[in-house]
């Protein structure tokens, strides 16, 4: 067991890994932004923002606003920050600092800065093997790791043996990790399944019922696969959990941000009113833009994602834009 796991972010899904491995007996270094909620955590052994059911042990447990702190104290880096700001909390990094680290990617989006994937961005930016590189994906919401209901995650390594060793560590009686060698397969397929998470909910929003948003799923799973084998025609398949079964719960679960911030859009929210209201970063609207740019430079048709764009950053009503979606769906 790695003497001390660095957990980079202090939202939902870095709590509720941050519990996972303490129930597991692991030593944690946890960085996040907010002085205040770091005293918080301190005094009351509590998330103030995120997850504040889960019961924090400080016992084994060291906090700090300082990610090079962090980076010195750990072996293992587990990073859970939201896409849009990984280029900031790295940006005073040295690439010596990662040198022989594990760098394990919870972010389901892209950079928006570099428009690169978490795996590339560390690659080209850290000099990082890919054989450092790992991804934790779903199918799995942080509220139900929190309420300790049987969960599944993924994790992808190009080298096996590392992503076995990182599931043993996560392991325990209410997750059950399986291992893959797609990283970049699981990767884009965690982003996209984001995108298609916003456009179930802006159908909802706009009152498509049931019926409609199945065969709009369907027709979203066609679409990831298109467009993961069009970008990394060796990955595994797309029926595997990593990929459908993360698209399903991010798509219909009630915890989904994504679908929630497309409800708000299709309801007629703007926006910067809809992330206002939740408080939270819904990845799907980063990476709508970062996947439009991704499938143009590929000429990849993806008539679902383009959609998507036409109504986060085109402006187009989402009623006039669904309704021209569906009549190319079967």
């Amino acid at each position: 067991m790695p003497k001390t796991i660095g957990i980079i972010g202090g939202g939902s899904w870095a709590t509720a890994l941050l519990k996972i491995l303490q129930d597991n007996e692991q030593s944690i270094c946890w960085w996040m932004r907010s002085k205040d909620q770091i005293n918080h955590i301190i005094n009351h052994n509590k998330n103030p923002n995120y997850l504040s059911s889960v019961s924090i042990n400080n016992n084994n447990l060291s906090l700090t606003d300082n990610v090079n702190e962090l980076i010195q104290k750990s072996e293992v880096l587990l990073i859970a920050t939201p896409s849009a700001f990984i280029d900031d909390v790295f940006k005073n990094v040295n690439k010596d600092q990662l040198t022989n680290k594990l760098i394990i990617s919870a972010v389901k989006g892209i950079i928006p800065q570099t428009n690169q994937l978490p795996a590339h961005y560390f690659c080209d930016k850290f000099n990082i093997e890919p054989s450092q590189l790992l991804i934790i994906s779903g199918p799995c919401h942080a509220e139900e790791v929190a309420m300790e209901k049987l969960s599944y995650l993924t994790v992808a390594c190009a080298d096996l043996n590392n992503a076995e060793y990182i599931a043993n560590r996560i392991q325990n009686r209410y997750i059950k990790p399986s291992v893959s060698n797609d990283l970049e397969g699981v990767e884009l397929s965690s982003v996209l399944k984001n995108v298609y998470a916003v456009a179930a909910g802006v159908c909802s929003g706009l009152g498509y019922g049931d019926n409609y948003i199945a065969v709009l799923i369907a027709n979203c799973i066609r679409e990831l696969e298109h467009i993961v084998n069009n970008i990394y025609p060796n990955s595994n398949s797309i029926i595997d959990t990593a990929y459908l079964g993360d698209l399903l719960v991010t798509a219909y679960s009630q915890h989904s941000r994504n679908r929630r911030f497309g409800v708000m859009i299709g309801k007629g929210y703007s926006v910067k009113a809809s992330q206002m209201e939740m408080n939270m970063i819904a990845e799907g609207y980063y990476a709508t833009k970062c996947i439009d740019i991704l499938n143009n430079q590929n000429s990849i048709d993806a008539p679902i994602a383009k959609a998507m764009h036409h109504i986060l950053y085109d402006k187009i009503a989402p009623k006039v834009e669904i309704k021209i979606l569906s009549d190319l769906m079967s």
